[in-house]
């Protein structure tokens, strides 16, 4: 009997591509055969940057199909991004599928498909394939996707996902409230980029009617409102909180494990981690106030600098810096993020609360200091700050800037950051930590 072939489809970001990975590889230690599509720039990195892959056998195949921009073009541009996937990559799927099932014996029995992707869903259900859905992110915002008529019904947004009123929205009495300029599709810069994002949304939500099964990357003990909002979602995470020492598959850029040893040589919960993931950009400002932020702290950081962080060609720090901090600050384009959350001498998590960073911070116990940039990311922060009361935000001053005095204040203030051990540690229980 042949095994099963399912078509894993991530949507092309880092906080997608990691969990839908890991996904795939709990189905293949079922002898499910995984197929993983990315597109090609993503699949030369991913590819690059996992030294397992081969270790699955014939159980593991990882393709490409195109996203219909040239290779010179700025994917970081999500609008465009957005618009071209969803005019290219459809046909591409079916063209794919046809050649798989010619030629293999093994045909393709489902596909799941990021819920960003919900194209893919739309294809397989034209072909006839079994099909689920899968949400790497908070299902707080994915109820908001799943409730956007009612947005416009009930005058928060406009029929291209524009938010017209002000007003806060709370989906439920128990659900974590949000301001329609923070809505995941809907805290863009630009309209033209809000209005494509809002498309996504749209499809994501036609594909929602469309799939057998609809799996998300969380549980119940963390978001038992939005679960109960929407019965038929099924929870199957936190997928990363039990491998948390392992060796992660779907990251973009290299690892620097060399921080671990760092680390090491470190006071237990002892040092301020700073990371943003894979979208968040700094104008020369707002880099310049981080770094002396971190700086006149007088406490040890470990902070991720990724390529692309900052508007300019080139890092641009203080003057003098990197001698002014010395071993104190360490400062690495890309981490082992979830060694480094579990190593005893980190004390706390300045985060740009991405869901895979929340879950992260969360399953260890680790109190957070939160820095939203777009998308679910304030949802995230609003339950860490407002309903797990598991960390503190980073205020904005009326220049739009997070000060180093800011920084300084949150950082320096123990007593405002949540020490005891949290009821939202998962799987693995920590002792309590106290920051410094």
């Amino acid at each position: 009997m042949a095994k099963p072939h399912v078509l894993v489809i991530p949507y092309p970001a880092q906080g997608h591509v990691i969990p839908i990975m890991e996904l795939a590889q709990r189905l293949i230690k079922q002898g499910i055969r995984i197929t993983v599509i990315n597109t090609e720039v993503n699949h030369k990195l991913v590819s690059n940057n996992w030294s397992d892959k081969e270790g699955f056998g014939d159980l593991m195949q990882m393709v490409w199909i195109p996203d219909g921009l040239e290779p010179w073009e700025d994917r970081s541009d999500i609008g465009k991004l957005t618009l071209s996937i969803i005019q290219t990559m459809p046909h591409k799927l079916e063209e794919l599928v046809n050649m798989i099932n010619k030629v293999d014996s093994c045909k393709v029995s489902c596909i799941i498909a990021d819920g960003c992707m919900g194209w893919a869903i739309k294809v397989a259900n034209k072909m006839g394939i079994r099909r689920a859905a899968f949400w790497p992110a908070s299902v707080a915002t994915l109820a908001s996707i799943l409730s956007f008529q009612k947005l416009i019904d009930d005058g928060f947004i406009n029929k291209k996902g524009i938010p017209i009123k002000h007003q806060i929205i709370q989906l439920s009495e128990s659900m974590p409230p949000i301001k329609p300029e923070n809505l995941g599709w809907a805290s863009f810069k630009d309209v033209a980029t809000i209005e494509s994002s809002f498309l996504l949304a749209k499809e994501c939500e036609e594909a929602s009617r469309m799939t057998e099964w609809f799996i998300c990357n969380s549980t119940t003990e963390l978001e038992a409102a939005a679960f109960s909002l929407y019965p038929k979602l099924l929870p199957v995470g936190p997928l990363l909180a039990s491998n948390r020492l392992a060796d992660q598959a779907g990251h973009f850029w290299k690892e620097d494990p060399t921080c671990l040893t760092w680390l090491d040589q470190q006071s237990p919960c002892s040092v301020i981690y700073i990371a943003f993931g894979s979208f968040t950009i700094f104008n020369k400002t707002q880099f310049e106030e981080l770094a002396l932020g971190l700086e006149t702290s007088n406490k040890p950081f470990l902070w991720v600098v990724r390529p692309g962080m900052t508007k300019e060609a080139t890092l641009d720090y203080p003057d003098g810096y990197i001698e002014r901090v010395g071993c104190r600050g360490r400062i690495v384009s890309w981490a082992p993020q979830q060694k480094v959350l579990a190593h005893p001498s980190v004390a706390c998590f300045m985060s740009h609360c991405g869901w895979n960073s929340t879950l992260e911070g969360a399953t260890n116990g680790l109190p957070f200091l939160c820095w939203p940039y777009f998308a679910d990311q304030f949802h995230n922060e609003t339950y860490i700050c407002d309903i797990w009361k598991t960390g503190l935000r980073l205020d904005k001053n009326e220049e739009g800037i997070i000060t180093r005095e800011e920084i300084k204040s949150k950082v320096e203030q123990p007593d405002q950051l949540p020490g005891q051990k949290s009821d939202l540690v998962l799987h693995d229980k920590r002792e309590s930590r106290s920051p410094y």
